[in-house]
């Protein structure tokens, strides 16, 4: 077993100064106004690495900001803000024990359990490890200030397993020192309480937040309490320089983990688990603690950027794999046991070309990240009794690193844009196989590719923009993906084969009228060896590369300033996901045509704000989806088409120091039962998850500023 670091242990693998992050109090940011501007035209870093115009960038690129993420929402979830983004889905499992289902053009959609195949991010420093799985529960809503969401052929910048790049970033303390207190409660049980406080000037900055969140659980079997603390420290040495100190953790000890449902389960009580989750009392314990640095400094017009971090997380999960199936495995067994050791960091270097026609910046950095488990399996049996931790059946290391040097170019040449870059991405899984009584499966895999992506803008004029855009890319196995060779043959799935793409993105960019932005893309994805499911049986879920898939799809997306009291969100996704080759899995051929599972054909979200006056915001939401399929042959019932709506207000008042706010919120108003999520290629046919009919959720909560 790992020795468990304290946060100055952790701190001290990044960096002395870490040793010393003494933060104060802090408190609840301001409902500061979003102008006209900020909405058509923001700022973001994500795809060029330097603050840039997203009008002005040749790719897809979105921001959800401030006001978004606080407005009337839980912030418990990313499901909460994410979907006014087109381009994404995101489903929430109500499942704490799986996290969130998000998929970007249709990659991610196949993971049963967490993020994969999308590159999460935040402060530039990854919630993912080195092979692509990524877990968006670490994003502490709370504490952030703006996400960027990037895709399309630039993502591939950011290495294998970017699909798409979704990337948090906190706020700063600024102001008078401020604390503040608030308590939301709602149906299920919820029930959430937030502490926080922050304060700073022009030359430093602090912001500490801790909340705990209990819920019941919409479905039986499904309670669950989240704690999240944050806490960072900025300072500004001199003119030319910027440091921040950032410490997160997650803690869920015992979250119920209420599994799938089959469809006549779900059809006879969408709040019915299947027995086994309540026989073998299937749940799951987190504890996640993370550090980071990130430095700044300006040379002249060169800027050096350089962040690093580390972390430990550790998890305990009892499955429902029967005991019998359990008994015979030569390998793995019903309860998952690991310890992650993790760190990493980035080094860049932005530089301005002069003496060239138009204006150059041409950026060149590395990126390094490791995680290590210590991963045991038992049995989840002892003798007579179930769901208890009994005979270990798995021991292993598990080392996953990368290192990934890179160059990117922008070049503005009068009306035209030209962005071009160059990752040569490396990541090698290395497996210590410490468990021998079925043999050594120890080895590793190297997988490695150079990703390019050039992309194009001309301004047609100053509000009309048009772009086109092309990449390769590529996708590897996770350890989990990695975990059980198909069939009955023990030991890691060394044979498996990463996922390339090649992309191509046309779009147009446009600001109407001074108050209304659009964005408009069409995108064509054609991937080879895309990894799919092979088995999914008994607890034990193996994978295989397929032929080739086809994704083809219009991304629209709009907002618009309608007057000083109102405002506008739409976003629409139109896709299109097929297998493009034919091929045999465990005996069953899957035809050329299928669609892929987990990947709607169409998405729509809109959103009416109302504003009548300074302190009171009244919105109305509303989102539909397509039919899902489930699996690949597409012949099990798909998850229904459905369209839900939710309303929220929010009210808040100034009295000198003090500052109040209220919030309440229905969801799903027209009380429509509707599967939210689905858990693909499930061998047990439990594909599907119920979300919540009608809900109802209120909050209150103050600060005071020093």
């Amino acid at each position: 077993m790992p020795v468990r670091l304290s946060p100055c242990a952790l701190a001290l693998r990044i960096h002395a100064l870490a040793c010393g992050l003494g933060v104060s109090a802090l408190a609840l940011a301001d409902d500061n106004k979003v102008s006209t501007y900020e909405i058509l035209t923001p700022i973001v870093v994500t795809g060029s690495y330097a603050p840039v115009s997203s009008f002005d960038l040749p790719f897809s690129v979105d921001t959800v900001n401030l006001q978004q993420i606080q407005d009337g929402q839980l912030g418990t979830n990313l499901s909460e803000v994410l979907p006014r983004v087109p381009g994404l889905v995101v489903q929430n499992r109500q499942n704490y024990a799986q996290d969130l289902q998000i998929s970007s053009r249709g990659y991610g959609a196949r993971s049963a359990f967490g993020i994969r195949g999308l590159k999460l991010l935040s402060d530039g420093i990854p919630a993912s490890t080195p092979d692509g799985q990524g877990q968006a529960a670490t994003l502490n809503l709370d504490v952030a200030e703006r996400i960027e969401v990037l895709r399309g052929p630039t993502s591939t910048i950011y290495g294998s397993n970017a699909g798409g790049v979704i990337q948090m970033f906190t706020r700063d303390g600024q102001g008078k020192p401020k604390v503040g207190a608030e308590t939301t409660f709602g149906s299920d049980g919820y029930r959430k309480n937030h502490l926080s406080a922050e304060g700073g000037n022009d030359q430093a900055g602090f912001i500490v937040d801790a909340s705990r969140m209990d819920t019941d659980g919409y479905r039986d079997h499904s309670s669950a309490r989240r704690d999240q603390t944050f806490a960072k420290v900025h300072v500004k040495p001199d003119a030319d320089s910027r440091l921040a100190l950032i410490y997160s953790s997650l803690e869920q000890n015992g979250t119920q983990d209420p599994l799938g449902q089959t469809w006549a389960g779900y059809k006879n009580d969408p709040r019915s688990v299947a027995a086994v989750a309540e026989t073998y009392n299937t749940r799951k314990s987190i504890d996640h603690q993370q550090l980071g640095m990130n430095y700044e400094r300006s040379f002249g017009d060169a800027t050096l950027q350089f962040n690093l971090y580390a972390g430990q997380r550790s998890v305990v999960q009892y499955l429902s794999i029967p005991r019998t199936v359990v008994s015979n495995s030569q390998r793995g067994g019903g309860v998952v046991d690991f310890d992650r050791e993790f760190h990493g960091g980035t080094l860049r270097w932005v530089q301005p070309i002069q003496g060239v026609p138009g204006q150059l910046t041409v950026t060149t950095g590395v990126d390094y990240d490791r995680s290590r488990d210590d991963r045991r399996g038992f049995q989840n049996f002892s003798g007579t009794q179930l769901g208890v931790k009994g005979e270990l059946r798995r021991d292993e290391i598990d080392t996953a690193t990368s290192l990934d040097p890179y160059i990117q170019a922008r070049w503005l040449l009068d009306d035209w844009t030209l962005e071009a870059g160059l990752r040569h991405s490396t990541m090698e899984m290395e497996v210590d196989d410490r468990y021998l009584a079925n043999g050594d499966a120890s080895g590793s895999k190297k997988y490695q590719r150079n990703t390019p992506s050039l992309s194009v803008m001309y301004a047609f004029s100053p509000d009309l923009h048009g772009y086109i855009s092309a990449g390769k890319g590529f996708e590897t196995p996770t350890q989990a993906e990695m975990a059980y060779a198909p069939g009955a043959i023990e030991g890691f799935n060394f044979g498996l084969s990463p996922a390339t793409s090649t992309q191509y993105e046309i779009g147009l960019k446009a600001r109407v009228g001074g108050n209304t932005r659009i964005n408009a893309a069409i995108f064509e994805i054609r991937t080879d060896d895309e990894i799919v499911v092979s088995s999914a049986t008994d607890g034990r879920t193996s994978y295989q590369n397929a032929g080739k898939t086809l994704r083809r799809g219009f991304e629209l997306g709009v907002q618009s300033q309608l007057s000083d009291q109102w405002q506008a969100t739409l976003a629409y996704t139109r896709l299109d996901a097929t297998y493009d080759e034919a091929y045999v899995s465990s005996g069953r051929t899957i035809d050329k045509g299928n669609k892929l599972p987990g990947v709607p054909g169409s998405s729509l979200f809109g959103e009416l704000v109302w504003k009548p006056r300074q302190g009171i915001s009244m919105g109305v939401e509303g989102q539909y989806r397509s039919k899902v399929y489930v699996e690949d042959s597409n012949d099990d019932k798909a998850a229904p088409s459905y369209t839900v709506f939710n309303w929220r207000t929010r009210f808040e008042q100034n009295y000198g120091p003090w500052t109040f706010h209220q919030m309440v919120r229905l969801d799903n108003l027209l009380d429509r039962q509707y599967v939210g999520s689905v858990i693909v290629g499930d061998g047990n046919g439990r594909y599907y998850e119920a979300a919540p009919g009608r809900s109802w959720y209120a909050g209150a909560g103050l600060a005071y500023q020093f």
